[in-house]
């Protein structure tokens, strides 16, 4: 499949860390994640879930949809989408938004949702210490 110069712009940006744009979407995806994980934490505890149970369900979706675009970007964008799904960072990246998405279908699936702490391990590819992703 020939890329065009959309697709390409988008791969630069999401996979790029060498440019501005690149650096900046980087910056952003580690907030998101950390925030992400700080809100996965905080329903932990039972009288903030008791609590804030609504809002926290509604940061939850938030978060759901935004890993969700732009785990279709990076499909979208790679050269080839096939090898991105298949490869450990994609199945990370499905793995953690899956959960959500399955809570909505099948009972009992809120237990899942702790799965949404490998959000963390995006963060090895920004910060570029995938070598150390197999130690963890």
């Amino acid at each position: 499949m020939k890329h065009n110069e959309k697709q390409q712009s988008i791969y630069h940006i999401i996979f790029g860390t060498d440019t501005p744009g690149g650096k900046a979407f980087d910056l952003a995806l580690i907030y998101l994640i950390l925030i992400s994980v700080a809100a996965v934490m905080l329903e932990s505890i039972d009288p903030i879930r008791q609590r804030f149970q609504m809002g926290l369900d509604v940061i939850e979706w938030v978060f759901t949809i935004l890993f969700t675009i732009e785990y279709g970007l990076r499909i979208y964008s790679h050269p080839t989408p096939r090898k991105y799904i298949f490869s450990f960072f994609g199945f990370i990246d499905l793995v953690s938004i899956l959960p959500t998405y399955l809570a909505l279908f099948i009972g009992g699936a809120e237990s899942l949702i702790i799965i949404r702490l490998l959000r963390v391990m995006r963060i090895f590819r920004v910060l570029k210490l995938i070598e150390y992703v197999y130690e963890a």
